[in-house]
């Protein structure tokens, strides 16, 4: 053999030796990283994990709220990596992981137990920024609540530790108001409160936190619909007109102050809607409707028989600054259509206040002109409503009928 041939042989030899090693090398980097990942696995069977004992529609709805990183689910659930040691938050922004190499564990601790350790980036072993953000928030109208004057914006950031820019920001994203509107709220409460337990007007301008009679005479007026005067007697000398008569959906009542409509009351029993608004106003002169009353009403009842005529009488609403937001949303919702509870607290910006919304459209008392028909639940069925469930069905039905 030749010289070159002995070489080219050696060469040969000598490449296929290091391809083996490189192969053996990538061998054993993969077992170890198999093991490392399998024992993390293990662990996590064996402490905590919400996989092993979830339904496919739970499992699924997990990691949902993981690739859309839904703040909403913090706290519900955690999720680890496997490939990582990492635990995380549902909202955690980090890098979205593979699903195979993700599981669920029902609190830090379990997942802590499993073998992972807390992201660095989401701290999902502390408290998370939402509800730092809800307590402080909370601790603000607190301290609203009690003060004697409404604290300043300036000095409601300064106590919590943020710039007053921030801390209007994260206020209104917490209660849907600002807290200046939140302040307002809670005096016009005083007002009322005040108003029924103070010997005099003047002992309740005191009582409820005015620097001077004129303010709170301003301010009382727009909250009551009456002189402060009139509603501590119980809304004696206050004019309230009213007329009760039959259309398509049975018995109907309006009342109307100076202001304008303060109910539209729907039923069977025209006797029981007369009571009812007596209820409200024990002390209040009820003045049979007049012929230009007659007018009122058959503006009424022609919006009954025909919701999307739409309706240009002055309201006199009554309630607190939340529930004027929710009547408002719906005031804007479009005859023909249906909107779910869940959009109206979107759209009031406190997609969390369901609830609190359902809360809103029940206190309404100025039925079809403010449109609570219109919501129904997320499936798109009926639920519960003032005037009866059928009266819902017949309004909705008209309404769609017209879009037709």
């Amino acid at each position: 053999m030749t010289a070159r041939g002995r070489l080219a042989i050696g060469r040969s030899a000598h490449f296929s030796e290091f391809e083996s090693k490189e192969r053996s090398a990538r061998r054993a980097v993969a077992a170890y990283l198999e093991g490392m990942t399998g024992s993390k696995t293990a662990k996590a069977r064996k402490a905590g994990v919400l996989t092993a004992g979830l339904g496919p529609a739970s499992e699924a709805a997990y990691w949902a709220a993981v690739t859309t990183r839904d703040g909403r689910f913090d706290g519900t659930f955690y999720y680890s990596v496997a490939t990582t040691g990492v635990y995380c938050r549902p909202s955690c922004a980090a890098r979205r992981a593979n699903r195979e190499n993700v599981a669920f564990h029902a609190t830090a601790a379990d997942a802590e137990a499993a073998g992972f350790r807390a992201c660095k980036r989401c701290k999902p072993d502390q408290v998370s920024l939402g509800a730092q953000h809800a307590n402080t928030v909370a601790d603000a109208c607190r301290f609203i609540e009690a003060a004697e004057t409404p604290p300043s914006l300036h000095d409601l950031a300064q106590r919590a530790g943020f710039s007053p820019f921030h801390f209007h920001r994260i206020f209104k994203a917490a209660t849907g108001v600002t807290p200046k509107a939140y302040a307002a709220a809670h005096r016009r409460k005083r007002v009322r409160d005040t108003l029924s337990q103070s010997r005099t007007v003047t002992e309740a301008i005191h009582d409820a936190g005015f620097n001077s009679s004129g303010r709170f005479y301003a301010d009382s007026a727009a909250a009551l619909g009456m002189t402060a005067s009139d509603f501590r007697a119980g809304g004696a000398a206050t004019d309230m007109r009213f007329a009760v008569g039959e259309c398509s959906l049975g018995a109907i009542l309006v009342a109307a102050s100076a202001k304008g409509i303060t109910a539209i009351l729907l039923g069977d029993d025209a006797e029981a809607l007369v009571h009812d608004l007596e209820d409200r106003f024990p002390n209040a002169t009820l003045i049979g409707g007049d012929r230009a009353f007659e007018d009122v009403m058959a503006k009424v009842v022609g919006l009954v028989d025909a919701p999307r005529s739409g309706f240009d009488l002055p309201l006199d609403l009554r309630g607190t600054a939340f529930q004027h937001r929710v009547w408002e949303a719906l005031r804007a919702i479009p005859a023909g259509t249906t909107v779910t509870y869940s959009e109206i607290a979107e759209r009031i910006g406190m997609p969390k206040a369901v609830r609190a919304v359902a809360s809103a459209c029940a206190a309404n008392k100025i039925a079809i002109a403010i449109p609570c028909h219109r919501v129904v639940r997320n499936d798109g069925s009926l639920s519960g409503y003032r005037w009866g469930v059928e009266r819902k069905r017949t309004l909705i039905a008209r309404e769609a009928e017209g879009t037709r």
